[in-house]
């Protein structure tokens, strides 16, 4: 009676252990050596500070800063520079879809690096004299505000 009670002890603390593990996050894409995590859709980030505020989620006006710039390094948009704070709703298309993807989830006072291929941002076109066709775009954005 006790070997099949010790027995059955060892079966009921194995189970729970491989049903704890089990419930692990294994959705989420792991770091790679640099820190970026890559989305299935072939999205980049990198968190550079995680923010404590309240959480971009999909119906929210966010208000952010972010400077664009291409693989090379040569900036082609910030709203540092004009001094004013960039404003949209989360994922409604008001904005190219890898900041949609990449942005989602960020908390107020948190800095995000977006590494975006073509595909999310302006495709095979790109913007004449602005960004060339087939451009991966990197952009380190800042969440201020969650509305």
């Amino acid at each position: 009676m006790k070997k099949n009670f010790s027995f059955l002890s060892i079966l009921i603390i194995l189970a729970m252990t491989l049903a704890s593990t089990g419930c692990s996050d294994s959705n989420s894409p792991a770091p790679d050596a640099g820190g970026y995590v890559t989305n299935s859709s072939g999205l980049k980030y990198k968190d550079i500070m995680v923010g404590t505020g309240d959480t971009a989620e999909v119906g929210k006006t966010l208000s952010m800063h972010y400077v664009g710039t291409l693989t090379d390094g040569s900036k082609f948009d910030s709203s540092r520079d004009r001094g004013t704070p960039f404003e949209f709703t989360l994922g409604m298309g008001e904005v190219i879809q890898g900041w949609d993807e990449g942005v989602e989830g960020m908390k107020e006072s948190g800095k995000r690096e977006l590494v975006i291929p073509y595909q999310l941002a302006y495709g095979e076109q790109g913007i004449p004299g602005v960004i060339p066709a087939k451009s991966t775009l990197v952009f380190e954005v800042e969440l201020l505000e969650v509305q």
